[in-house]
């Protein structure tokens, strides 16, 4: 989807720097398409922005990997062992530092506190783990795009979960992707129908869209993060599409 030169670009850091990640052997290099240009989904600009945070953070190239393939318990170990090394450093270290002593609450690694407490809010209304992961990782694309809008929008989101539907949608939605069903699962008519619903009572009261830009670039990305995700995505888009909308990214209504 993305050009080398649009993934560098999307996740604020330089084509050197992915070229170099790639000969580390931190970011997998894809092949080339038919007109000889590497291609970047949504897991990629995921994948790159959590290298960068922890690049930035102090974290050695050498030990980013060990961190991003590590559970819960070892990652905290790793980070609490990078917060006592930093702490005999000089000043200009102390930002780093606090960086490093956030690692170790999981979602928080490249989210405001606002963004993981909705997380922890999707728990706790039924929302499965794999759910969750997919939502943190929209959230990390959003916040690379947004980075100042996005706790200005978490009320909001968080009001929605007062909506039976929305519930019902994020309980099914883990019902569904927990399993393997298949593109002919009844319950992806369900979903499309609950994704319809609420599309329309957003219309209805006006509510506008994330952001206020007209690239479609992160929207696009959402798609295909959650296409990347699960390929029933793509069955579940068509349904929607039947049902007259776009996509649930954004409010937008076709004949």
């Amino acid at each position: 989807m993305l050009t080398i030169g649009q993934l560098a670009a999307y996740a604020g850091v330089t084509v050197r720097a992915v070229r170099h990640y790639h000969q580390v052997g931190l970011l997998p290099e894809p092949e080339r398409d038919a007109s000889g240009y590497r291609r970047y989904g949504a897991k990629a600009v995921v994948a790159l922005i959590k290298i960068r945070t922890l690049a930035n953070a102090g974290v050695p190239l050498s030990h980013i990997r060990r961190m991003l393939d590590a559970g819960p318990a070892a990652f905290a170990e790793q980070a609490r062992s990078i917060d006592e090394r930093l702490r005999g450093e000089i000043e200009r270290l102390e930002t780093s530092r606090r960086q490093i002593a956030r690692l170790a609450a999981g979602d928080s690694l490249v989210l405001p506190p606002a963004v993981v407490g909705y997380l922890d809010r999707l728990r706790e209304i039924g929302a499965s783990e794999r759910l969750v992961a997919g939502e943190r990782d929209g959230w990390i694309l959003m916040s690379a795009r947004w980075p100042g809008e996005i706790e200005q929008w978490i009320p909001s989101k968080l009001a929605e979960l007062e909506n039976p539907v929305m519930v019902r949608l994020y309980r099914l939605l883990s019902e569904v992707f927990d399993d393997d069903e298949g593109d002919d699962d009844p319950r992806l008519a369900e979903l499309a129908d609950l994704l319809a619903t609420l599309s329309e009572q957003a219309y209805a009261a006006g509510l506008e869209d994330y952001g206020e830009s007209t690239d479609d670039t992160t929207f696009d990305l959402l798609d295909a993060l959650a296409v990347e995700t699960d390929p029933r995505v793509t069955r579940l888009l068509a349904l929607m599409r039947e049902r007259g909308w776009a996509r649930w990214t954004r409010l937008e209504r076709i004949d």
